[in-house]
């Protein structure tokens, strides 16, 4: 586990423990999400598949496109809904979950 004093010596470090907070954050069942959240957890979700992180490359083909569905399904909703997400929170935080899976953990 990375202390402050190595996040102060590498700034890698400080990125990843900053993205994997906000990641945690965004998905925790309390957390009450808004459009920007949304948009921010999508293009992490992006960045990674674009820097072909190997967590993404070690995923079954059907454990990925089970991940594009519910990413499409979620950039979907974004594009319809103009209202908050408190309507729909769960199925929501559940559809971001599966669409991030496999990157949980260590941003």
């Amino acid at each position: 586990m990375p202390t402050r004093r190595d996040e102060a010596l590498n700034p890698t470090v400080a990125y990843t423990n900053r993205t994997q907070g906000k990641l945690e954050q965004i998905l925790h069942p309390s957390y009450v999400l808004c459009r920007e959240d949304v948009v921010w957890i999508l293009e992490f979700i992006k960045k990674k598949v674009a820097e072909e992180d190997p967590r993404v490359q070690g995923l079954a083909q059907p454990r990925l496109l089970k991940n594009f569905r519910y990413f499409a399904e979620v950039s979907l909703m974004l594009i319809h809904r103009r209202n908050g997400f408190d309507q729909e929170a769960d199925r929501l935080k559940m559809w971001l979950r599966e669409a991030a899976y496999g990157l949980q953990g260590e941003a």
